[in-house]
């Protein structure tokens, strides 16, 4: 019997188009962090995006140490073992399962994405602990019935048990008219009691230049939608909110050190248009 894992045995059917004409959100956030997996036109979307968001790489950091924070108390605090991540976006080290694992061993993580560039790199998704566990699902957020579904989410978490769901950076690229909300509530409606939420979103409540982000990707086939505070608290409606509640990412339980998030002397709270959350969902 082979027991080489599926994600393993698997290639792609056909060369994968990675559409390097037109600038990727993965790759425009990929060029903010300081990697090198984007392309000219995403290279030229992201000087807009900076031109509209001064401190665009510095959120881009932010968000990404927030994150980390997250599931580092979510696993440690809340003994959650289990993370759905969707809008995985292209494998930067330390990824969400190296962060939990490094709690917790036996963490299993799924990530879902459906850009082409992410994967081609997705086999760094993989890169498990003995204890724990990875999968990677090819799929579109606004599908969430798909991704529940799907062998590689079955095989790899219990739904009877809590997970963490992270959706990070995503919400705003959503299609214009898309029940954003409606997603969100299927994937909780899906977890038991004890599981969690958390969300990044773009927001221009602290800088009304940050709106501009929606008029930069107009042109390149991706929609931008900022949302308010008030818009973003509606996704953990019936959850229970972990202290600080829903705060820009630096002030979510900043650490002394953050070497993920670099100096954050220079940063204001204005210049970081994120909210950021972490929600449980209670006990039935």
């Amino acid at each position: 019997m082979d027991e080489t894992p599926a994600w393993m045995q698997a290639e792609p059917k056909a060369p994968v188009d990675l559409q390097t004409d037109r600038p990727h959100g993965a790759r425009v956030y990929d060029f903010l962090l300081g990697g090198k997996t984007n392309y000219a036109a995403d290279r030229e979307q992201a000087q807009k995006v900076l031109a509209s968001i001064p401190a665009a790489a510095a959120s881009a950091r932010e968000n990404r140490a927030f994150i980390h924070r997250a599931v580092r108390h979510l696993t440690a605090e809340h003994g959650i073992r289990q993370f759905l991540d969707i809008g995985t976006g292209i494998p930067t080290s330390p990824n969400l399962h190296e962060v939990a694992q490094a709690v917790a061993p036996s963490s299993r993580v799924v990530y879902a994405d459906n850009d082409p560039i992410v994967l081609t790199h997705s086999r760094a998704l993989h890169i498990s602990s003995p204890e724990g566990a990875t999968a990677y699902i090819q799929a579109d957020a606004t599908d969430p019935a798909g991704i529940l579904e799907s062998s590689e989410l079955r095989d790899t978490l219990d739904l009877k048990q809590p997970v963490a769901i992270t959706l990070c950076l995503l919400l705003h690229w959503l299609p214009e008219g898309y029940d954003a909300h409606g997603m969100v509530r299927t994937l909780l409606d899906a977890v038991p009691g004890g599981s969690a939420l958390v969300i990044t979103h773009v927001t221009k409540d602290f800088d009304e230049r940050a709106g501009g982000i929606e008029e930069d990707f107009k042109d390149t086939g991706s929609t931008v939608r900022t949302r308010t505070r008030a818009e973003v608290a509606r996704f953990f409606d019936g959850l229970e909110l972990v202290e600080p509640g829903l705060r820009a990412p630096q002030k979510w339980r900043p650490e002394p050190v953050d070497i993920e998030a670099g100096d954050r002397a220079v940063v204001r709270d204005s210049d970081i248009p994120i909210w950021a959350g972490v929600a449980l969902k209670p006990a039935a």
